[in-house]
């Protein structure tokens, strides 16, 4: 069988969706794997190197596209600059696209792969379960994210993060507050901490109160009864007296904290607004906020998609890429878990849609 690895087309996407360790494995496993020339550029990742792996490097991406049995991806299939074609309809009939495809907001993109009778695994749709932990995608980049908010805090905050004894007098260590302790904020509190960093955590789930713990912050509590819980680990909407309580504790907090990153989501939702412009108002000149939901609309008022603002000495920073800005270790953990996908749907030798298989059903978006 024949694995194709077209370049990302998405905007400023530096990620690829295999790198040379990767395909070297898939080599092993007795597949055959084409690579787009320059895929993997923007990653770091030669072609020199992916032919040593054992890949065969393609110029024509629609040859990568149509004769290839499964495609690998990051991003949904989007129309190609270059050709003027959309990727869904350089798809052979009856291949498997296995990526990210968020079918809730690409309809579009679904109904033409259905029309073609594509098998598509959305490495977003993967189940919740403890057996699926190999293939979750979205765990990694939230982990590649949630540690690289912290960086570009770092990069924009105009202070020490770490305590510090000079010939001028002692200086305090940066206080930082992850709003949202899920894989993307327990990531981000154990990298301020171990950049010496006084830091807190808040979520609205009672079980991450101890996992917040677990990593050296201070759990920030709200009086306030109400179960958090949502579907698969998730936090769910939570009611208006809830958010309008939990605005009143996160005013306290700005008053006192340097950085805020916040990662609060609700899944199928825009994000929640938990920090109005008062409270950005209220922080010291020099502080920082990284909003990581500001590609669901942000959970900052004043937040601006893709873009870093200083609003009255308060940097905002609003990036929706930040996996991407780490392309290279982010394109093999996403890649890792794409190859443990195709092994969860039998090989080289016995490549199937198994729906008996929980997580390859719970995947499924589209199929013959």
């Amino acid at each position: 069988m024949r694995v194709g690895i077209p370049r990302e087309v998405f905007p400023e996407e530096c990620r690829v969706a295999g790198t040379p360790r990767t395909v070297k494995r898939l080599c092993q496993a007795g597949f055959e794997v084409w690579v787009e020339r320059g895929a993997g550029d923007c990653a770091g990742h030669a072609d020199a190197a992916y032919a040593e792996a054992g890949a065969t490097i393609i110029d024509d991406v629609e040859q990568v596209w149509g004769e290839s049995d499964i495609v690998l991806k990051v991003r949904p299939p989007q129309m190609h600059p270059a050709l003027g074609t959309h990727e869904a309809d350089l798809i052979r009939e009856g291949a498997c696209l296995i990526g990210f495809v968020w079918p809730a907001q690409n309809g579009e993109v679904v109904e033409k792969l259905r029309v073609r009778n594509v098998s598509t695994i959305g490495m977003d749709c993967v189940p919740r379960i403890t057996r699926a932990q190999s293939v979750d995608a979205l765990s990694a980049m939230a982990n590649a994210a949630g540690y690289r908010a912290v960086v570009e805090a770092v990069y924009n905050y105009p202070r020490f993060l770490t305590g510090q004894v000079t010939a001028a007098g002692s200086i305090p260590p940066a206080k930082v507050l992850v709003i949202g302790a899920g894989v993307a904020g327990l990531a981000a509190i154990g990298t301020a901490k171990g950049l010496g960093a006084t830091v807190r955590g808040f979520d609205t789930r009672a079980a991450a109160l101890e996992q917040i713990q677990s990593m050296g912050a201070e759990p920030i509590i709200l009086e306030f009864e109400e179960d958090a819980e949502g579907g698969g680990g998730y936090a769910k909407q939570m009611s208006d007296a809830f958010l309008e309580a939990e605005r009143k504790l996160f005013a306290l907090q700005a008053m006192e904290v340097d950085i805020i990153i916040t990662t609060a989501l609700i899944p199928g939702k825009e994000a929640p607004k938990l920090l109005t412009a008062g409270m950005v108002e209220s922080m010291r000149e020099g502080s920082v906020i990284v909003d990581l939901a500001a590609a669901q609309g942000g959970n900052c008022t004043l937040t601006e998609p893709g873009k870093v603002i200083n609003h009255k000495g308060v940097s905002i920073v609003g990036y929706t890429d930040l996996p991407s800005r780490m392309a290279l270790q982010a394109s093999w953990l996403y890649a890792t878990t794409l190859v443990h996908m195709i092994e969860e749907m039998g090989g080289a030798d016995n490549f199937q849609i198994d729906m008996d298989n929980e997580v390859v059903r719970g995947s499924l978006v589209t199929h013959e």
